[in-house]
């Protein structure tokens, strides 16, 4: 039998970690769109229901999307999910992309810095769907 989420499993997060490459800049000064940060809250959240559900679900809507600040090429960035409610099938998350680390080319080509203290980029709460149980 599959594992099911249950109330038990609120509370549960998910983190990835990934470098942003210089391909996705779309717009001056390096800037990152948006879908860049929905693109991985999906796959933080397919890894989420994968480890409460044994399945990969499927996503059925975003809210409360908030862009707080800039993502950028070259940023090292951690993406979160959060399972916040479990319903029958439905699974609410909230989430978080959250700068680490940013490219500083005033100190040389390749320098970098890593942040004491993250900057929250992007947060919106979702929802995923799982299979019915059987």
């Amino acid at each position: 039998m599959s594992p099911r989420a249950t109330p038990e499993h609120v509370g549960t997060t998910v983190t990835h970690r990934r470098y942003v490459p210089y391909s996705h800049a779309h717009y001056a000064g390096n800037l990152v769109d948006g879908a860049y940060s929905l693109a991985a809250f999906g796959d933080v959240a397919t890894e989420l229901c994968i480890r409460t559900d044994g399945d990969e679900g499927l996503f059925a809507s975003y809210s409360d999307v908030q862009f707080l600040a800039p993502v950028r090429a070259g940023d090292c960035i951690e993406i979160e999910a959060r399972l916040e409610r479990v319903g029958t099938r439905s699974r609410e998350m909230s989430f978080a992309v959250r700068v680490v680390a940013r490219g500083n080319p005033e100190r040389g080509e390749s320098a970098a810095d890593a942040f004491a203290e993250p900057i929250v980029a992007t947060t919106a709460r979702g929802v995923v769907v799982v299979p019915p149980a059987g």
